[in-house]
């Protein structure tokens, strides 16, 4: 069963809200910390509202609005969201005021909205959406989880199509928690949101076909993750040389880009190899704008000198195969293809 990806969304560090397209430059480093360039979001949502969102609700909402749009679909079959840290902002409120108040006339208002499946909950309500709706909260793995069951439920073939996502925000406080552990020590932190609506029927404005996903957790050496790779393209009916562009999640830590590094010269040798971290942040569901990047590198069937690593940029695309790793714990694997 084909399952094709007919819109897509984005909101990151990138003026990609505004452009819907890969940025032909990288945003600057000057700090290692990317915030995301939040569009207008009085297109999509009623002022009166906003300022009742916290801004990871904001750019999910967002993101999932640009995907349905582009999609020409008002209201999805399924919404399945994916996030690590879920609404830090709003959770940060209300701890806070526990504290400030001692746990006394709190308002529950930051207490909803610091749910993890507030998102999805805040999506389905604006498009008064009663269908399916689950939100994976799987650290590393939350947004590929979400791509799994996005796939399990089009095969069951009760619904013909899913909106799926994964954003997390990062705040003041994560952040400064996050870097005692000399996180961003050699990388730069990040955030976004980025939507896809799935679908086993090609739309007219289909941007890639969703092959595969896999998975592998905490693997014991570099050549088990090169093996479960082989292993994963064989499954979809696919060997190495079939892919035409790699895409990885180096970050610029050394210790983590080992593991790219192997996958790059013992498996795909000689093959153009981009990136995608230095333009979006680290943050565990990352690999939501990789795939977004990766979407719309087969539509426009171009890599862009901003986002190529090594090699030259193939003629044709055929095949992009997304290989990321968080905390060198989570290893994942994403095969998308051209219509």
């Amino acid at each position: 069963m084909n399952i094709y990806i007919n819109g897509t969304g984005c909101v990151s560090p990138l003026e990609t809200a505004v452009e819907g397209r890969l940025p032909l430059a990288a945003p600057s480093l000057n700090n290692v910390r990317l915030k995301a360039a939040e569009p207008d979001y009085k297109q999509w949502i009623d002022i009166k509202m906003i300022r009742r969102m916290s801004r990871v609700i904001k750019m999910g909402v967002a993101a999932a609005q640009l995907s349905l749009q582009e999609a020409g679909i008002q209201k999805p079959e399924g919404i399945i969201t994916g996030t690590a840290y879920g609404c830090l902002d709003d959770t940060g409120v209300f701890l806070t005021k526990m504290i400030t108040q001692n746990e006394e006339m709190l308002t529950p208002t930051a207490f909803i909205q610091s749910t993890h499946n507030t998102v999805a909950g805040q999506i389905a309500l604006l498009l008064e959406c009663h269908a399916y709706n689950n939100t994976f909260v799987h650290k590393g793995f939350s947004f590929e989880h979400t791509l799994i069951d996005s796939i399990m439920q089009l095969r069951e073939g009760k619904i013909a199509n899913i909106l799926a996502g994964a954003m997390d925000e990062l705040t003041n406080h994560s952040f400064n928690i996050l870097s005692r552990f000399n996180l961003f020590k050699h990388t730069a932190a990040g955030e976004g949101a980025a939507c896809f609506v799935l679908s086993t029927e090609k739309g007219p404005n289909a941007i890639a076909r969703l092959k595969g996903v896999s998975v592998l957790y905490k693997p014991a050496s570099v050549e088990e993750v090169a093996a479960d790779i082989v292993g994963f393209l064989a499954a979809h009916n696919c060997s190495q040389e079939d892919v035409d562009l790699l895409i990885t999640g180096r970050n610029g830590d050394p210790a983590g880009d080992a593991w790219y590094e192997h996958v790059e010269n013992n498996v795909f040798a000689n093959l153009p190899v981009a990136r995608f971290k230095h333009m979006c942040g680290e943050y565990p569901t990352a690999s939501a704008f990789g795939t977004w990047m990766a979407s719309r590198i087969i539509a426009s069937q171009e890599v862009t000198p901003a986002v190529l690593f090594k090699g030259n940029a193939p003629s044709e695309i055929k095949k992009v195969l997304l290989y990321n790793h968080h905390d060198a714990s989570h290893h994942s694997m994403i095969l998308l293809s051209k219509c």
